[in-house]
């Protein structure tokens, strides 16, 4: 199997550990192991729960108690529901390698998270490409969608809340979009390790899974929950799915560490008070960046409406990738040029790290684009 390389995961590697200011970070800023205790009121009892713990796989398709916690994101799922995987990541590439066979059509948005059109290529699928605009807000053109779907589509991917644009498909939309769907009987694949941080309201959207009988939803601990380092997601579908999902699932994962379940559950029946550390950051420093673009003469977006990322467009005449190096090496701030994402002439910020590490590092980019400013006229 052939596969692209992965742009963005490439740029990342060579680039997040040996930056002075990380502002391509896309995690709600990180929780110690520390915080987390303190925050789920476990500081002084964990070890009492670790200790006794016989380091065996554990429960294949974890835990009960994990799923539990999972199914209680949705409004229309069961523990039964749920299959826990090896971060969102791997609960994609599940699906794709459960679902895409060589010939069958693909639909996925862009942009988005590249597996989900890098990986049914590799299988040799036709991925059809769905292009959001910035002129419709980065949401998709449902007119297009219903004119690129066929009797052979076999799955439609979407990315909700959207990487690296922060747009928002409704439940309206989405139902609309469900609606298409069942006209061809496709899969809807929604990845929506984002959902959580919108920025109104109690910071969620519908979830395509509860909406769909076919829908395919796919999160994880990392962005909302501020939990990467567990590298613990899921899968939520109807048993049906999973059933399907588990014959692949069993020759590449067989379970997720304990610790990683155990410490996932204990988060997730905390959930209410973790919400609510992520929304105050994402609210608060989205205002900041709103803030910051409005005094930039060089720089626009479209303010998201949900999601930790935004896609910025820069008013210059050198390529995304020459932008963030010539940044990087100059001050150590870091941002992800755009065409590690198909998305040339755009830069993709994270702003929901630690509010003084953003406000410190547009700072540091006002005065590196003002430079640029100078040097070009």
């Amino acid at each position: 199997m052939k596969i692209r390389e992965f742009a963005i995961e490439i740029w990342m590697n060579e680039f997040e550990n040996n930056c002075k200011l990380n502002l391509s970070e896309t995690c709600v800023a990180s929780l110690t192991i520390e915080q987390l205790l303190e925050i789920t009121g476990k500081k002084e009892t964990i070890l009492s729960e670790l200790l006794p713990m016989k380091m065996t796989y554990g429960a294949i398709e974890g835990s009960d108690r994990l799923r539990k916690s999972i199914a209680s994101l949705y409004e229309n799922q069961d523990p039964e529901n749920i299959i826990v995987t090896h971060g969102a990541i791997g609960a994609n590439a599940l699906i794709h390698e459960t679902f895409v066979s060589p010939g069958d059509e693909v639909i996925s948005i862009l942009p988005t998270y590249q597996q989900h059109y890098s990986i049914p290529e590799s299988y040799g699928a036709d991925v059809k490409i769905l292009n959001l605009r910035e002129e419709n807000d980065f949401l998709p053109n449902l007119n297009d969608l219903k004119i690129m779907v066929s009797a052979k589509t076999k799955l439609i991917v979407l990315n909700n809340p959207n990487n690296p644009t922060g747009s928002l498909m409704d439940e309206e939309m989405l139902l609309e979009i469900v609606d298409i769907a069942r006209t061809c009987d496709a899969y809807l694949l929604c990845d929506e390790v984002y959902r959580g941080t919108d920025q109104e309201g109690d910071g969620f959207t519908a979830s395509i899974a509860d909406i769909y009988e076919k829908g395919i939803s796919t999160g994880s601990m990392s962005k909302t929950f501020s939990l990467a380092g567990l590298r613990l997601g899921w899968i939520a579908a109807s048993k049906e799915v999973l059933e399907a999902v588990s014959i692949h699932r069993d020759y590449n994962t067989i379970s997720v560490s304990m610790l990683d379940d155990h410490f996932a559950a204990i988060a997730l029946e905390n959930k209410d008070k973790i919400l609510e550390r992520s929304q105050k950051i994402t609210r608060e420093n989205l205002k900041i960046l709103d803030d910051w673009i409005a005094g930039e003469p060089l720089i626009s977006y479209i303010k998201p409406k949900s999601g930790t990322i935004a896609l910025l467009k820069y008013d210059l005449d050198m390529s995304s990738r020459e932008f963030c190096i010539k940044l990087l090496e100059e001050t150590g701030v870091m941002l992800t040029p755009g065409s590690a994402m198909d998305m040339e002439g755009y830069l993709r910020i994270g702003f929901a790290n630690e509010t003084h590490v953003l406000k410190a590092g547009l700072e540091i980019v006002s005065t590196f684009l003002e430079n640029l400013r100078k040097s070009n006229n």
